[in-house]
């Protein structure tokens, strides 16, 4: 029951985390897909854009991978949704 009841609550605070970050995910695939990341894209390899700005969402594979593993995790809860209305 200890563990059991130690996984619910990790679990609980993990969604509760990954709920909240819904809309920035939105957001970063609408910008990714969008004109704007090309344009930022274009600006930074033709070093238009300030030296000390952070540039995590410049990275095609980081963005790319952090939407696919989201996407993926929501098929996961789906599965799992669907296991657990079976208990």
């Amino acid at each position: 029951m200890e563990h059991a009841a130690k996984a619910v609550m990790a679990l609980s605070v993990a969604l509760d985390n990954y709920e909240a970050a819904q809309e920035d995910l939105t957001a970063l695939s609408e910008y990714y897909d969008g004109e704007a990341w090309k344009q930022d894209y274009a600006d930074d390899e033709a070093g238009r854009l300030p030296a000390d700005l952070k540039r995590g969402v410049l990275s095609e594979d980081g963005i790319w991978n952090l939407l696919s593993d989201a996407n993926e995790l929501n098929k996961r809860l789906q599965r799992f949704k669907a296991h657990a209305e079976t208990l």
